[in-house]
Formats: C-alpha cells, sequence, structure tokens
C-alpha cells in the first residue's frame, strides 16, 4: 500500500466526460483520458484502486468503458458498468466513474475530474447545449 502510515480509509473519486460519437475508439479513449486524468490529479496507485463503478448513458453502445482501465493496466481491479437513467433533458454521450480508492487522505483532499464540459452537470440545471445534445463548442 502506499502512502505513509497515517490510517488507510476507502475513499470516492468521481469524474465524468462527454463522448463525441458513439464508436469503440472515442469510448476508450475518453475513458482512457479521465481515468488518467483523475490517477495524476491524485497520484493513485493502480494497486491502491479498490474497485471503479462506470455508467454511460443509453447512446453509447459500441464498447464498455471498463475496457478502458484494463487497457490502462487494471487488471486486477474489479470493475462493474451501468446504464444511467434516461431522463429526458438528461446529458447526452457521458460515460462517469467512481473510483474507491485506499488512501491515507481525508475525503476533503481528494480531486473529482470533470473533463469536456462535464463540470456543468454538477450544477442544478444542465446548460441548454446539453438539454439539446448539442456540444458546448457547436453551433445552436
Amino acid at each position: 500500500m502506499s502512502g505513509d502510515s497515517a490510517a488507510v480509509r476507502c475513499r470516492g473519486v468521481r469524474g465524468a466526460t462527454f463522448i463525441d460519437e458513439d464508436t469503440p475508439e472515442a469510448i476508450l479513449a475518453g475513458t482512457r483520458e479521465l481515468l488518467a486524468a483523475i490517477a495524476q490529479a491524485n497520484s493513485i496507485a493502480t494497486e491502491d484502486i479498490a474497485s471503479a463503478f462506470f455508467t454511460s448513458t443509453a447512446d453509447l453502445r459500441s464498447a464498455f468503458p471498463a475496457r478502458a482501465a484494463r487497457d490502462l493496466g487494471w487488471t486486477d481491479v474489479p470493475l462493474l458498468g451501468a446504464t444511467e437513467v434516461d431522463k429526458p433533458g438528461g446529458p447526452p454521450r457521458c460515460i462517469r466513474v467512481l473510483l474507491h480508492w485506499n488512501t491515507s487522505r481525508r475525503q476533503s483532499e481528494v480531486v473529482h475530474v470533470y473533463l469536456r464540459g462535464s463540470d456543468a452537470m454538477r450544477a442544478h440545471d444542465p446548460p441548454s447545449h446539453l438539454a439539446s445534445g448539442k456540444r458546448a463548442d457547436e453551433p445552436r
């Protein structure tokens, strides 16, 4: 176990990203980018990850996001995937992850990572481009 002699606890680390298209390449590349960013932001060693839970919106069907974790060498990490609730007006083409990380850090010290504008989901109402199914950089 990496870290110092402080008590080790299991902490949740959240992340999300938007995917441009429903292709295996786009899903896996976007998920690898997200997982690498989370690991870098928190200095996470693979052996300290207890498990990972992925969700993806119903419009992403061509690949399992968890496959990207295996591509990164997370061969001993238990992985689980599910489909997000298909709520009308919800953000399209979105992958979310919740990592369970064994660490001596306090929960308040954990860095959550939101890529490609997905941090907007943390607000109460998504921006209009999310509700319309368009990306922020697309014409309205």
